[in-house]
């Protein structure tokens, strides 16, 4: 850029100049230029120019001992700074000259110590934060490839559960609760070669290189779509949520932002579905598990519903057929469904198609063990959560 002489005599930095910022969430950052050329500064940038050479670093270290102990913020201002007359009238303790140099050289030679100390801190405190996810993960890992917890012989087989799903989606059917195309005759065996297959109907493919592990005996696997209806909500334009779903009595809607993590919905949002438009939504009942599947929380924000709800575009509802929304939830946080999951996403924001979804591989234990199971990482869960 071009400058005036006037703007590079007053606005301009050389070499051994002390830099402060001004205002801001970072004001009282400073540096010393050290460089051989010389700049100009942006007019938020205070500038210390020392009459003797070599004073600025021993200044240097006492406006960053003032920053560090909040002893610099400039007073009555809505937004903290530290302005031009705060810097000048700063009590400054001024020893001499030779003791100046003593004291930086010892503080460069400690401060090096210190930061690396400071990066082990933050290294172990955010292990102690990981390592509950990571043992938690672990579990779950374990849990899903029938290792958690013992097989017993009398057990009977998953596939004796498979064939209860299916009786009761041909119930929902009957009753009109659920369309007949959604009951999809999928069978996943192995076949005399020790290679999976998948028969639909009267088709059979080869989908060995989908399994991801192998699974005891007495387990199946199939397709999430054969053991829960999957659908995603209904999106909300902010018109319509200011004038007729805010602040106002009926079924709550439950968006991406009102689902946490570690099994947290926010029900009591402000926003809610008057009865006479509940027709317009779909609705995630009790005991249903909601997901993200678009967005940076993909995949990440899941919770198990305690009432039923109208919910958001974003999210997927996974509504078991039978009693095993526990393990559901439980798998679906698992690091297997979540590589399966995050190798479907597409585009920019990192979504997964509800289609995409309904066709991720799923194992299912037999019925008492799955109960067995759910009781192992409830046990676990809550042992690593409270430590």
């Amino acid at each position: 850029m071009n400058f005036t002489d006037e703007e590079i005599r007053n606005c301009s930095a050389t070499k051994g100049d002390l830099l402060v910022c001004e205002g801001g969430a970072g004001y009282g950052r400073s540096a010393i230029w050290n460089k051989d050329y010389d700049i100009c500064l942006q007019n938020h940038i205070h500038r210390l120019r020392p009459i003797i050479d070599g004073i600025c670093e021993y200044v240097y270290h006492f406006i960053y001992l003032l920053k560090e102990s909040n002893q610099l913020a400039s007073v009555g201002t809505a937004m903290p700074g530290l302005s031009a007359n705060r810097l000048k009238e700063l009590l400054l303790p001024l020893p001499p000259y030779e003791e100046q140099r003593r004291i930086v050289s010892r503080l460069e030679e400690a401060i090096p110590y210190v930061e690396q100390y400071s990066k082990t801190e933050e290294t172990l405190s955010l292990l102690n934060v990981d390592i509950r996810g990571c043992l938690k993960k672990s579990i779950l890992q374990e849990a899903i490839q029938g290792k958690l917890v013992f097989q017993d012989p009398n057990d009977e087989p998953a596939s004796i559960l498979l064939q209860r799903i299916k009786e009761e989606k041909l119930r929902l059917v009957k009753e009109g609760k659920l369309k007949k195309k959604d009951v999809i005759d999928s069978i996943i065996y192995k076949g005399d070669d020790n290679k999976y297959f998948e028969k639909k109907g009267k088709e059979v493919s080869c989908i060995d290189e989908e399994i991801p592990f192998e699974i005891p005996d007495s387990w199946t696997w199939t397709r999430l779509s054969i053991v829960a209806d999957i659908y995603t909500g209904n999106s909300i334009s902010e018109t319509e949520k200011k004038l007729k779903f805010t602040n106002v009595t009926g079924r709550y809607y439950i968006g991406t932002k009102d689902v946490g993590f570690d099994n947290k919905v926010n029900y009591v949002n402000g926003v809610a579905i008057p009865k006479q438009y509940e027709n317009d939504f779909r609705i995630a009942p009790n005991h249903s598990i909601l997901m993200c599947i678009e967005g940076g929380s993909a995949g990440r924000k899941i919770a198990i519903l305690n009432q039923d709800v109208c919910f958001g575009n974003k999210l997927c509802c996974f509504s078991p057929f039978v009693d095993m929304e526990k393990y559901i939830y439980y798998y679906l946080q698992s690091p297997s469904f979540i590589d399966m999951f995050n190798g479907n996403k597409t585009g920019i924001i990192g979504g997964v198609s509800i289609a995409k979804v309904k066709e991720i591989l799923i194992p299912i234990p037999p019925k008492e063990e799955m109960k067995r199971i759910i009781g192992k990482i409830d046990e676990f869960v809550a042992s690593i959560m409270s430590r």
